[in-house]
């Protein structure tokens, strides 16, 4: 007979401590550990298990496989999927409440089951009703999308076995739980059994799987980390719910390039595609002070993005920095660098910058224009109009060579700009370049130039 045991799993990092402790010795998260029964193998199947031998292979004899991929009719969805479903894939969708992972998941069911495909929509948080309501918003019909109002991992298993589905979605991992596990739905032990399960009816069927998965307070997917580990593709949806604008990040992904971005924006017929994100990401570029545009690339796609900055005289002793969309450690080292190499004073000063667009920027190329920005709203004085600004700055003031700049150029040439300010390090090989004015400079100092003369700082 099978022995239980009793431990203790933070829901955090997912690992284990006999006894109870207010703080988890990994990670050091406080009040994470849950309660969770564990059931011992038998030992005749311990050493079954221990008496099977693995057969090491060399690497150009194994066989290779095409992968076959299933387009969902959504453009920007399989991007980020690298290049659409993928049979047997076990697939965690990610984000904030109400930012649409659900409206994405029926509209996806809905493009494959008009290619004749059997889908299964399994949900636990919503009714049939609720589910109906939603899809008729949607325009989602069709009598191959079935819908499955239930949160019993059992239960939901024998209805798999029934309809035999050509793909599975799951609404949410957290609300469906396990009766052979002596714990509450969304604890650390029911997620890592549910996961476990679906997993191995795609693998084992040849069935794409998508769950849906809540997140923490502090944005990341809720349940034991291992969660992110065990599926294939962890897609994120980045974005502010009340806003008009989503991006769905590929975070992880075994079938294809991770960091891959899709850019959609909410209506009230679901989510549409936005097939040119620079227009909506670059806004007033340029005409206002405090604003820079600059050229960025997620994935395999670069488009242009406006950085903005007010920079704003404060009577308090510690002035505040803050940052939404560039990582905010970043931006305290690039204010230091402007005031200690420029001659720049700001420690007067709140400092404020903003990607616009609800983008979040975390490569270095974005220094110079959130530089640029910041000195435009300092002096208070805009940019020279039609001017594109890239490059990465060191400690020293100094302006570094950053990758694929040929691509950003050509992507800023494309939308009309006339003027890229870029390091000198980049320029030499950007000789072929026709149809724009490029403006190496070595130094920080040397690109402040530009709007510092002739204005007064407050």
């Amino acid at each position: 007979m099978a022995k239980p045991k009793k431990l203790f799993r933070c829901s955090i990092c997912g690992s284990a401590s006999e006894k109870w402790q207010g703080k988890c010795p990994n990670c050091g998260e406080w009040n994470t550990l849950e309660e969770e029964v564990m059931v011992e193998a038998p030992r005749a199947a311990v050493h079954a298990a221990q008496a099977r031998e693995g057969v090491a292979i060399a690497f150009d004899d194994i066989a290779g496989q095409d992968v076959s991929r299933r387009s969902t009719a959504i453009e920007e969805l399989d991007r980020v999927l690298g290049g659409g479903v993928v049979d047997g894939s076990f697939v965690l969708v990610g984000g904030d409440p109400g930012i649409g992972k659900s409206t994405i998941m029926l509209q996806m069911a809905h493009n494959l089951a008009a290619t004749g495909m059997k889908v299964l929509y399994v949900s636990g948080e919503e009714s049939a009703v609720q589910l109906k309501l939603r899809g008729e918003r949607l325009g989602v019909k069709g009598r191959h999308i079935l819908v499955l109002p239930e949160v019993m991992l059992e239960r939901i298993q024998e209805q798999i076995k029934d309809i035999a589905p050509d793909l599975i979605v799951v609404d949410s991992i957290q609300s469906v739980f396990s009766g052979h596990i002596d714990a509450p739905p969304g604890s650390v032990s029911q997620i890592r059994y549910g996961a476990g399960m679906l997993m191995g009816l795609a693998k084992s069927a040849g069935i794409p799987v998508f769950i849906i998965g809540h997140v923490t307070k502090d944005g990341w997917i809720a349940g034991p980390k291992m969660l992110e580990h065990m599926v294939d593709t962890v897609l994120y949806f980045e974005g502010d719910s009340s806003g008009a604008f989503r991006v769905l990040r590929a975070v992880k992904n075994r079938f294809g390039p991770a960091g891959e971005i899709g850019i959609f924006e909410m209506k009230g017929t679901g989510l549409a595609e936005v097939r040119d994100p620079s227009g909506i990401f670059m806004g007033l570029g340029g005409k206002l002070p405090g604003s820079a545009v600059m050229a960025t690339i997620e994935g395999s796609r670069i488009f242009l993005v406006e950085v903005q900055s007010l920079v704003s005289r404060t009577t308090f002793s510690m002035p505040r920095r803050t940052s939404i969309g560039m990582d905010a450690n970043r931006l305290t080292v690039l204010l230091a660098v402007m005031e200690k190499r420029t001659g720049m004073f700001l420690s007067g000063s709140d400092v404020v910058v903003n990607v616009a667009g609800g983008m979040k920027v975390a490569e270095p190329a974005v220094d110079l224009s959130a530089a640029m920005a910041v000195a435009s709203s300092a002096v208070d004085k805009p940019l020279p109009p039609g001017l594109v600004c890239i490059g990465e700055i060191g400690l020293n003031g100094e302006l570094r060579s950053v990758s694929q700049m040929e691509a950003r150029i050509r992507e800023a040439i494309r939308l009309g700009f006339t003027n890229a300010l870029i390091p000198k390090g980049n320029a030499e090989a950007l000789h072929t370049i026709k149809g724009i004015t490029l403006t190496p400079v070595e130094h920080l100092s040397e690109a402040l130039a530009l709007i510092r003369k002739g204005a007064k700082e407050p």
